[in-house]
């Protein structure tokens, strides 16, 4: 169990608005067809966003501070409120944007001045405030979230002027609780192609909750690039030269997002607008921004732009797994074998452990009691490692099956259908032990759950291949998220979402952001393994006594019992 991400941010922030079901009748039969939201899409404007105070008359300095550092939650008109506090020379220069420091809680911060009374302070007269806090969380910048934990503290000039202390020097950038953090600033998932162009990759970021978020993102996307960590796998569409020729993004009625690019655009050729177009589209879209398309302009006139296909991760219909004797999808009650794979896993000769299968069905990578690891397939059976303490196999979307001992990180293999081992270069050099990996649907990135000096931690990279898709290097490691204790189970809940599950006698199953914070709740009695799915609502979880649990809401309810192993889907 993981102490930090039992912070549940994002379960306590966001407040939403009741629907109100008052006098229906039925459903209405006229009037014109209203534009619904996306499945898994939240209507604009239902968050209520706190609002902080204007300055009191005769505050103190230390209460002017205080204040000023509330202001920070409600980021409407560039921080207008918060510039209240502010000398009119330093309201025109400071630039919150620059970062944001999430502390524990706006009551644990302490303020010192040397004021003590400032009953007789005339106009000029200046006060210093030091204000300490507890710091867990950074945003910088670019909008990346990180983990940060430790003492904190900034300092503040504040000046008598006009009979009111107004502050006249500030650190740039906000603090803001963690309560607050994620009712004020939203994730959205900025898209790169990977390096084939045919698939796209997410990565967080954190950015106010505010009407032009439109335009805060399509100047982040074009303006700016992936976070270090992931940028050895993915590209951006954008050249380096194409920039946005004003800071506004607006939507039309038609909901066409126009977005006009400077001179630089006239001159590309069709497949990188095509591209362009196809990554800022999937961009907003994936904030939740209510477009149909992206219409790019040059001094206002269009630029002829199409889309380019790009492959999307498919749902299961339902769980795999082994029940009454068989395995395969379970749907509706019955299960469904899997052609060339079913046979060959219960024909195995031992008691099979995991099960991870391919996204087209065609294959699956088996460990069994012994600890090898077999690729079952084509009616086939092969050995694919029988190196010790192996953890359990993951396969990418390139049907290559990743493999690693727990003891030895560092000699983590990617194993093709023609069974020839390729060592994965860069493999969590600083890791004394891995308990966990798991390829994304993208194959762009890997999790791990890995112990770095002995602490045990939930790493992302990113992954490096040649041209051919086999994968032959780790970029950077990329901590997400600390752990207290040991993990049974990892998998990916969409494409920015990781699923824990931690030792049995925990049971506590963590949802994790890939760049943000993280859940924590209790799991089902006896949980034993976990499946992901394209969302966190379609995660799975087995029980001791053979019972797969599902999430209503917010509990967990049994849906099928008798099952003797939960198998997952590769990239889930």
């Amino acid at each position: 169990m993981t102490a930090r991400t039992r912070r549940t941010l994002r379960g306590l922030a966001i407040a939403t608005a009741a629907l109100l079901l008052s006098a229906c009748t039925g459903l209405p039969t006229t009037g014109d067809v209203q534009r619904g939201n996306p499945l898994g899409a939240s209507p604009e404007g239902q968050d209520f966003l706190p609002l902080a105070s204007d300055p009191v008359d005769g505050a103190g300095p230390e209460e002017i501070v205080e204040g000023f550092m509330e202001a920070a939650i409600t980021p409407a008109d560039n921080w207008d409120t918060a510039r209240r506090f502010l000398t009119p020379e330093l309201a025109s220069t400071w630039r919150p944007n620059t970062g944001v420091s999430i502390d524990v809680s706006a009551a644990t911060r302490s303020f010192v001045s040397n004021v003590e009374d400032d009953s007789e302070a005339e106009d000029g007269d200046t006060a210093d405030v030091r204000v300490a806090f507890d710091q867990i969380a950074s945003v910088d910048a670019t909008g990346a979230y990180s983990e940060a934990f430790g003492a904190s503290n900034s300092a503040f000039v504040v000046e008598r002027t006009k009979g009111q202390w107004r502050i006249a020097e500030a650190p740039d950038g906000v603090v803001i609780d963690e309560s607050r953090f994620a009712r004020v600033y939203d994730d959205y998932a900025l898209q790169y192609f990977d390096q084939t162009w045919k698939r796209l990759v997410p990565d967080v970021r954190w950015f106010p909750r505010r009407a032009t978020v439109a335009t805060t993102i399509a100047q982040s996307l074009i303006g700016g690039a992936p976070r270090p960590w992931l940028d050895p796998a993915v590209q951006s569409a954008f050249p380096q030269e194409v920039q946005l020729a004003r800071d506004a993004v607006p939507i039309d009625p038609d909901q066409i997002a126009d977005v006009a690019l400077n001179r630089a655009a006239l001159g590309l050729d069709p497949t990188t607008l095509a591209r362009m177009r196809t990554q800022l589209q999937a961009t907003l879209v994936a904030a939740g921004v209510q477009i149909d398309q992206v219409r790019f302009t040059v001094d206002g006139r269009a630029l002829e732009a199409g889309v380019v296909e790009v492959v999307t991760d498919t749902a299961d219909a339902g769980s795999l797994v082994i029940k009454d004797g068989t395995f395969g999808m379970l749907v509706g009650g019955e299960i469904t074998p899997i052609p060339g794979v079913t046979d060959q896993i219960l024909n195995a000769g031992q008691p099979v452990t995991a099960i991870d299968v391919s996204v087209d069905s065609s294959r699956a990578a088996v460990q069994l009691i012994d600890g090898h690891v077999w690729l079952a397939g084509d009616g086939g059976f092969d050995e694919l490692d029988a190196r010790p303490s192996l953890v359990r196999p993951s396969l990418d979307p390139y049907d290559y099956t990743w493999s690693v001992p727990s003891n030895a990180p560092a000699a983590l293999q990617a194993i093709g259908s023609d069974v020839a081992p390729q060592t994965i270069a860069g493999a969590w050099p600083e890791a004394s032990t891995v308990s966990a990996i798991r390829v994304s649907a993208d194959g762009a990135r890997v999790a791990a759950v890995v112990v770095i000096g002995g602490e045990r931690w939930i790493v992302v990279s990113s992954v490096i291949r040649d041209e051919t898709g086999l994968p032959t290097e780790l970029g950077p490691t990329e901590p997400i998220a600390q752990l207290d204790g040991s993990a049974v189970g990892l998998v990916w809940l969409g494409a920015d979402r990781l699923g824990l599950l931690t030792d049995p006698g925990d049971r506590m199953v963590v949802t994790q952001v890939v760049g943000g914070p993280g859940e924590t709740e209790v799991g089902p009695t006896g949980a034993v393994s976990i499946a992901g799915a394209r969302a966190a609502t379609g995660l799975r979880v087995l029980g001791a006594e053979g019972a797969v649990f599902a999430r209503t809401g917010s509990a967990w309810s049994e849906s099928v019992t008798g099952v003797s192993l939960l198998a997952t889907r590769a990239g889930h």
